[in-house]
């Protein structure tokens, strides 16, 4: 039944949804039949004395399964038709959810919630037993994991022992001896008892994370902002994230709130509803030895709050104003409970002096002392959460739904997972400092830095610009104002976010101006320097992570916003710049003849790159256009054992696509083949690690639906038996080690590219297929069979 159907007339069946019910009849829409609950009515039928009826119900309300009626003496037992295993896990569930509710009645909050959690699993592995796409070895390591988990469910429970044979299949009392059944039940009781053992001390040696939180790869951390009181009296931006003090670095994208002068926020929608999940931590993350929440409070308005309005101001002006911290260590660590109905008061730092930067105030204000706040500050509710971000949904669809904002950790997480949902093309940019000369002032200038994404032809790129999540994207970024100051430290973090097809052809600009207090001098500044970096280097590889110092360009503000009066120059100072640049400033000449670098005012920023679909690393790059120049192939196979895993990782297809192609471009010859060989055992084993070990199913995926290699299979296996070979012969083999480690997906090539190669030529080349693989068999015979010590030795 697939909806509850309540008993309105006699003759009706009453179904709850999800009830057994056997048809014995159809007829215009209707079904009649009994349930399977209802022993009574079931052998009344096997016997056909009917004076139990059966009762009618709709159609409509019934999805149908095959079955089997087995005749057991005058009863019948009807069993479904699918696999035994799946039929174990429908009983099972059904059994637990009837204790389940109960739980949740006894308040038995821990152990529901642990129920719950293993019925949740264990419906997503019957759903992957009952698509049938599984290859066997998965399909026994997912029997194992099932009945694992139904025999320690059913031991928790105090249901009864299930004993089985060793392919998981349930012992048949009535066939099995006595004997038999009790050293299976032993063996049982034992395994079970060595699990709860382990669950036991995982249990003591993470406090507070339970199983679930200690299994999962991903943390994430849930923010709702209650209120937040501050007597500001213009508008604000609240830049919320988490902060590290051992690295004096913020760690996450910002939580982005802005906050209405009137004391709401700008967007009344989200009252009672400012909700973010800081997501992608690691267990490194949560080994931290501090982390704190930090806020960066930003008044917009007009230079000085004391200001008085006799004169026309100018306003809009992004000004420091406080911040907020708040030590989230226990929290993160599990050490204390997190509850989401539970607030946390944290006050507010103000801004003391013009000279207050908002980040050397966070690095002050964690090694602080409490402060008069004044009731000043901001109410949170804090709630770790396990799991990837659409598991957390699943779980806690109160406190995470599509509304609630995503803040990505700064980088890639620690254990990065495939497929499509994951494609990211993300560059943080930092404005670190700068320094800044007054030049023909009396004072030194109110510097505000404009940030665009610009095209060749100087266009400003629309909408690619994130202040942070919950936040719409913007073309223009302007920094916070700091008075009167010759040395700015921003330490403001932005999301550039360019389509994939755009980046090669983009850069960043970056504007400066002074700000005057005083409307109307304010309208006749004009943009004073500029500085420009391309997102894409020369060589392919996009812009490095790290620190940038840029050239400062002066001249006529409309030169200075023109795309091909500086895109020629230099953007980055490098050493024979800085030599240049030691003297006066120097001028250009050519088309940017009305530019002029400087050599008194200094610009820094900070770039990292999170892309799925772009390289840094020149040597990948080479390897995956490979064609382009082929006189440096062998040089970039081999570099690419230096490329760092995540990297080769995100690029998984496109490599092993680029390796094969080499394989079958060079059939002719051998020159590659160890080389290409070798860079196989590299990627296989770059899976196995933890990190990665969410790709095995790609990789399976990558053998079975896209590659094609049909020649691959003689190369492959001819470099493995000269391998095997070299060390049974007692020569030094360093790779041997590494390609054994590897063999399972070694095979699987192989087996794949033969069966491919069978298709396609009709079965052809048998008998030498069998001879290269008896030639490597007895290779590995002679190996294990060998005295040798050393290498034979370490490869046996």
């Amino acid at each position: 039944a697939v909806w509850n159907f309540p008993r309105t007339k006699e003759h009706h069946l009453p179904l709850q949804i999800g009830e057994m019910v056997h048809i014995l009849q159809a007829s215009e829409g209707w079904y009649c039949g009994y349930s399977l609950r209802n022993r009574a009515a079931r052998v009344a039928w096997a016997c056909r004395r009917l004076w139990l009826p059966p009762g009618l119900f709709p159609a409509s309300l019934i999805r149908l399964k095959g079955a089997v009626v087995e005749q057991r003496g005058v009863e019948e037992s009807v069993v479904p038709s699918e696999m035994p295993m799946v039929q174990e896990i429908t009983t099972t569930l059904r059994e637990w959810a009837t204790i389940w509710k109960q739980l949740y009645v006894a308040g038995q909050t821990e152990r529901y919630g642990q129920v719950k959690r293993m019925m949740q699993e264990l419906m997503e592995q019957r759903s992957q037993l009952l698509s049938g796409t599984l290859p066997k070895d998965q399909l026994l390591r997912l029997r194992k994991e099932v009945t694992g988990k139904m025999d320690y469910g059913n031991k928790i429970l105090a249901l009864d022992l299930v004993v089985r044979d060793e392919d998981e299949n349930i012992l048949d009392p009535d066939r099995t001896s006595v004997i038999s059944l009790f050293q299976a039940h032993r063996r049982a009781a034992q395994t079970l008892s060595q699990r709860i053992q382990e669950e036991t001390s995982s249990q003591q040696r993470a406090p507070g994370h339970g199983t679930h939180g200690a299994a999962s790869p991903s943390h994430n951390l849930y923010l709702c902002v209650r209120n937040f009181v501050c007597h500001i009296g213009e508008e604000a931006q609240l830049f919320m994230a988490l902060y590290d003090p051992g690295e004096q670095r913020i760690i996450s994208e910002n939580y982005v709130i802005r906050w209405a002068s009137t004391g709401v926020p700008q967007d009344i929608e989200l009252l009672n509803n400012l909700k973010v999940v800081f997501t992608d931590l690691g267990s490194t993350d949560l080994k931290r030895e501090r982390l704190f929440l930090v806020c960066q409070i930003i008044r917009v308005g007009r230079m000085d709050l004391r200001d008085s309005h006799s004169r026309k101001l100018s306003t809009g002006l992004r000004r420091p104003f406080g911040i907020s911290v708040m030590d989230i260590t226990d929290i993160t660590k599990g050490t204390c409970d997190s509850d989401e109905d539970k607030q946390h008061f944290i006050p507010v730092h103000l801004v003391a002096a013009d000279g207050d930067f908002l980040h050397n105030m966070i690095r002050k204000a964690v090694e602080g002392k409490d402060i008069n706040h004044k009731g000043q500050g901001l109410w949170v509710s804090l709630k770790m959460l396990w799991g990837d971000l659409s598991q957390v949904r699943k779980d806690h669809p109160h406190l995470v739904d599509r509304s609630t904002a995503v803040a990505r950790k700064l980088g890639y997480p620690e254990v990065i997972m495939p497929g499509k949902c994951d494609v990211r093309n993300d560059i943080y940019l930092t404005l670190v400092q700068g320094e800044f000369d007054k030049g023909n002032k009396k004072t030194q200038k109110n510097v505000e830095v404009t940030v665009c994404v610009c095209d060749e032809a100087g266009n400003v790129v629309q909408n690619v610009i994130h202040a942070g999540a919950g936040d719409s994207p913007t073309s223009h970024y302007r920094s916070v104002v700091y008075y009167q100051q010759r040395h700015q430290r921003w330490m403001e973090t932005l999301k550039i976010a360019v389509p994939i097809e755009d980046v090669h052809r983009t850069h960043l600009r970056f504007t400066f101006r002074h700000r005057s207090s005083s409307d109307s001098k304010d309208r006749s500044e004009r943009i004073f320097s500029m500085a420009f970096v391309r997102l894409m280097r020369p060589d392919g590889t996009t812009l490095r992570d790290g620190e940038h110092d840029l050239v400062l360009y002066k001249g006529d503000s409309k030169k200075l916003e023109d795309a091909s009066a500086y895109l020629s120059l230099p953007s980055e100072r490098n050493v024979s710049e800085s030599k240049l640049l030691s003297g006066s400033s120097f001028r250009v000449s050519g088309a940017a003849a009305a530019l002029a670098a400087s050599s008194r005012d200094s610009f820094q920023i900070s770039t990292l790159v999170c892309s799925t679909k772009l390289t840094q690393n020149v040597n990948l790059l080479g390897l995956l256009k490979w064609r382009s120049k082929p006189s440096l192939l062998c040089g970039n196979l081999q570099k690419l054992m230096n490329v760092d895993g995540g990297e080769v990782i995100k690029f998984l297809q496109d490599t092993l696509d680029a390796l094969f192609s080499i394989m079958m471009e060079h059939s002719e010859t051998d020159v590659y083949d160890t080389l290409v060989f070798d860079a196989l055992v590299f990627i296989v084993r770059l899976v196995a690690d933890r990190k990665f070990q969410h790709f095995n199913t790609v990789l399976e995926a990558y053998i079975r639906q896209h590659f094609s290699a049909t020649l691959a299979y003689k190369k492959l296996l001819s470099v493995l038996t000269q391998y095997v070979e070299q060390a049974g012969r007692g020569e030094p083999c360093e790779p041997l080690p590494r390609t054994f480690k590897a063999l399972e997906y070694i095979f699987k090539f192989i087996v794949r590219s033969r069966h491919l190669f069978a298709q396609l030529y009709e079965g052809k080349e048998v008998a030498e297929f069998q001879r290269s693989l008896q030639r490597f068999f007895l290779a590995l015979n002679q190996l294990m069979e060998s005295p040798l010590e050393g290498p034979t030795l370490l490869s046996q």
